[in-house]
Order: C-alpha cells, then sequence, then structure tokens
C-alpha cells in the first residue's frame, strides 16, 4: 500500500532514484542503499509499483531481503510472499529471527506456508513448527528463540567467550541479557551483558546472576507479557516451561506491538464494534459488514426500548409537548456520563488499578461523582430553561419554574445513574468472564437513553401533575 509522501519524506526523495537502478543497473541497488535504514527501505518499497516490489528484494542479500520485508506493509508482504517462488520465499524468511519468521508464516495462506517450511532447512523448520504451535497473543507466540544462556558453574571468562563465540557464528536476536542455567538446565539466573562485563575475572556466573528471575510460561496472554516487562522495567522477559526450563524470551520491541495491538482492540470495542483481525486496509468489504453489523443490530434493538417508553408515555407527551423539547439534553448528559465511567473503569482494570472485588470502593465513588456532575448539568439545564423564558426567546407558558425544576432534577437523576451503570458493567462483564472492553460507549449510552427516559417522565408526573400533566 503506497503511502503519503509527506509522511516518509526519504522514501519519496530516494524512490525514483530506486526505480531507475532497477531498470538500468539492479546490481548496484545493494550497494547505493546499504546506508539506508530497512524501515526506510521498505518505505521506498511501499511507494514504488506492486511489480517492481519483488525486483527490489531480489536484488538485494538476503539477510537485508529479509530485514526489509520484515519492514513492509503486512498486505504487500503477504502479497509478495504468496507470488514469489516458494523456494525464494523460504531463502528470505530463513534469514528472520524466529518469532518475526513465524508472524509472517501465519499473515499469508495457510497451504503457502507450509510449502514454505517444508523448504526451510531441518532445524529452521523444526523451530517454525514448535513456535507455530502456540497461539499468536501467547508469550509462546511472541517469544524468539534467539538468546544467550550459559551455565552458572562457568567463570565469567568462560561465558565471555561463549558469548563472544556466539556473536560471531550468527544473528542472536537478544544478546543485552545473559541467562544462567543449572545444571539440569533450569533458569537459575539472569545477568545484563553490562554485568558480564564488569565482573571480576574467575568469579563464578552463579556467584553474579541475579536469582530472582521475572519470567513467564508459554501460555501466557501478551497482557500479562506487557504487565511483567513494565513492572520489573525488563528489556526481555524470559519463557520458561512448567520444568523451569528456559524455552525463549519475549523482546521488548516485540512487547510494544503486542501492546499496539490489545490497545487497538479495546478502542475498537468502545468504539461499538468487534475487534477487527486483520488490519483495516486488509479487511474485505463483508468481512467489515460482519464485524460491525452485529453491535449496530444490538445498539438498534436497545433504541428500539427507547421508542417504546416513548410510546409508553405518549399521552404525557401529548398533553405537554414541552417535553419532549428536553428529551435529547436529558438522554445525552446520562449517556455522556455513563460513558465517561465506562472508559476510566476499563483503562484502570486495563492497567491493573482495579480488581473484581473493588467493584463496591467504584461505586462510593461515583455516587457522589455522579450527584456532583448531575448537580452541575442540572444547574446548566435550570439556568436554561429560566433565561429563555426572561429573555422571551421561547414561552414556556406560567409553570416555566416548574418546568425548569423537572429538567434540573431528571438530568440530576439520570446523569447520577449513568455513572453508577457505566462503572458498573466493566465489573459485570468480567465476572462474567467478559471482556471489559465491551462495555463501550455505545452500548452504555444505549442503555442510559432508555432508562434515562424512564427517570424523566417519572420526574415530571411526579412534579407537573395537576399543573401541565
Amino acid at each position: 500500500m503506497a503511502r503519503d509522501p509527506h509522511d516518509k519524506p526519504i522514501a519519496a526523495l530516494v524512490a525514483p532514484d530506486i526505480l531507475e537502478l532497477l531498470e538500468a543497473s539492479p546490481g548496484d541497488i545493494a550497494a547505493e542503499t546499504e546506508e539506508l535504514h530497512p524501515a526506510d527501505l521498505a518505505a521506498v518499497a511501499e511507494m514504488i509499483p506492486r511489480e517492481s516490489v519483488k525486483a527490489l528484494l531480489a536484488a538485494l542479500p538476503k539477510e537485508r531481503a529479509a530485514d526489509v520485508l520484515e519492514y513492509l506493509d503486512e498486505e504487500l508482504r503477504t502479497e509478495v510472499l504468496e507470488e514469489i517462488p516458494t523456494e525464494q520465499a523460504a531463502e528470505l524468511v530463513s534469514q528472520m529471527t524466529p518469532d518475526d519468521r513465524t508472524d509472517v508464516l501465519e499473515e499469508i495462506d495457510e497451504q503457502v506456508a507450509e510449502d514454505i517450511v517444508s523448504e526451510l532447512s531441518a532445524e529452521a523448520r523444526e523451530e517454525t513448527e514448535r513456535l507455530l504451535k502456540f497461539e499468536p497473543d501467547t508469550a509462546g507466540g511472541l517469544m524468539t528463540t534467539e538468546f544467550v544462556s550459559v551455565s552458572g558453574e562457568i567463570t565469567v571468562d568462560q561465558a565471555l567467550d561463549a558469548v563472544r563465540s556466539l556473536a560471531r557464528s550468527g544473528r542472536k536476536e537478544a544478546m543485552y541479557a545473559i541467562y544462567a542455567t543449572d545444571r539440569e538446565g533450569r533458569l537459575a539466573g539472569v545477568l545484563s551483558l553490562r554485568e558480564l562485563l564488569a565482573a571480576q575475572p574467575g568469579a563464578k556466573i552463579s556467584d553474579i546472576a541475579w536469582t530472582e528471575v521475572a519470567s513467564v510460561t508459554p501460555n501466557a496472554d501478551r497482557k500479562e507479557v506487557a504487565d511483567t516487562t513494565a513492572k520489573y522495567d525488563l528489556i526481555a522477559v524470559p519463557v520458561v516451561s512448567e520444568s523451569g526450563h528456559l524455552m525463549g524470551v519475549v523482546t521488548v520491541d516485540d512487547v510494544i506491538d503486542a501492546l499496539q495491538d490489545e490497545q487497538t482492540e479495546d478502542i475498537q470495542k468502545l468504539g461499538g464494534l468487534e475487534a477487527l483481525d486483520e488490519p483495516y486496509t486488509s479487511m474485505t468489504f463483508w468481512g467489515m459488514i460482519r464485524k460491525r453489523a452485529v453491535w449496530l443490530c444490538l445498539l438498534f434493538i436497545g433504541e428500539l426500548l427507547t421508542a417504546s417508553a416513548m410510546q409508553h408515555y405518549e399521552d404525557e407527551l401529548r398533553r405537554a409537548l414541552v417535553l419532549s423539547l428536553f428529551i435529547p439534553l436529558i438522554v445525552s448528559s446520562g449517556g455522556n456520563s455513563g460513558s465517561q465511567a465506562t472508559s476510566l473503569i476499563i483503562r484502570a482494570m486495563a492497567l491493573g488499578e482495579l480488581k473484581l472485588r473493588d467493584w463496591w470502593r467504584v461505586a462510593m465513588r461515583e455516587l457522589p461523582t455522579g450527584l456532583m456532575l448531575g448537580a452541575i448539568l442540572g444547574t446548566l439545564g435550570v439556568a436554561r430553561v429560566l433565561l429563555w423564558q426572561m429573555t422571551g426567546f421561547w414561552d414556556y407558558g406560567p409553570h416555566y419554574l416548574l418546568l425548569s425544576i423537572t429538567v434540573g432534577v431528571a438530568v440530576l437523576g439520570v446523569v447520577t445513574f449513568g455513572s453508577l451503570i457505566g462503572s458498573m458493567l466493566p465489573f459485570a462483564l468480567r465476572r462474567f468472564g467478559l471482556d471489559p472492553a465491551s462495555a463501550s460507549a455505545p452500548f452504555v449510552a444505549t442503555l442510559v437513553d432508555v432508562t434515562g427516559l424512564v427517570i424523566y417522565f417519572f420526574v415530571a408526573l411526579m412534579l407537573l401533575s395537576g399543573t401541565l400533566l
């Protein structure tokens, strides 16, 4: 997918030259672009014609082409891998880190992915198949097996020799942390590369490594991985089996990607639709309809209850048509306050600030908050009626004082109820094992619309009976 040149100034400047080189001298591409970061070269690839992208990757050294492929837009990367020969695709993905290779293979057609895996070397194939068994949003699906571990029984000098040997033998993604293992191969400690370099020669690794190691299991959710990273300020999170053996590590760049996916999913749910399982630009027309239509239908059915509530009070509306003027004001105030409360509680839950047992504490906090907010908005509603009456902008009749009080009390009740229901819905959903983000702002607003009308007309009947009603 081509990107806006204003967003990618380097790519916009370089792309024409790359196209000329591809036509005139493709052999010079590697040398001419060696100073470009792979992300910038990927941005160039997204700006040139689709048919030229494969030629660009073919002109680059395999490891360099694999780096560029990792940064490519998902839709374009999928298209390239599904169109080039299987052998060439296998050569490219084999140069990727194990976790990135797995992510890329999960994006493309299942049969194409199987064909590519079959072309990998025995070691890479076994490693890839093992990682593909884990769900993509778990620690096992995010981890890489390119990490550095040494026995806790060896000395600092021996460990340094081992680290140098590993660094020279090939690309190790997680070189900044050294993991120590015991005699049975279980994770026993960790130290940074800086700590290893600063350690006294001759000292044993087990004597200088930190033994309290924060880790996760391979089936841990990506949110748990992110929480562990944030809590302990880690650059990489080790993934250990039930027996305590080190299986891999989740690096901070993958944690950031996981957080972005998690937050994107929550935002989409808050918007009142089912979370997309593909990028927006990759979703098919009917796929997008399916994701959005279900929630819209549910919300529409909820709004039908609003119509039913208004029909129930049809006689009152006929006798006092002026009441209908304030319906949008009343229901929107409640919906807005409920949406605010829902957003605050969902975010607090996501950050671990609130647990299920805290519902009562939240209710006791939201009740006075809703009352105060309702009083503020109710006062504005009263002022609005009185101001328009006194200025002659609108004549509400001889009972305008009672009408203004009705509006103020109704707003107070609806805003208070909206704040309470909006804050309690996430707890209720979590209690039944559902995602709290499903208590989206539109859902809360629809619910409060119905109850807001009931509160409004109940207050009107209580205060205006014998006058307007």
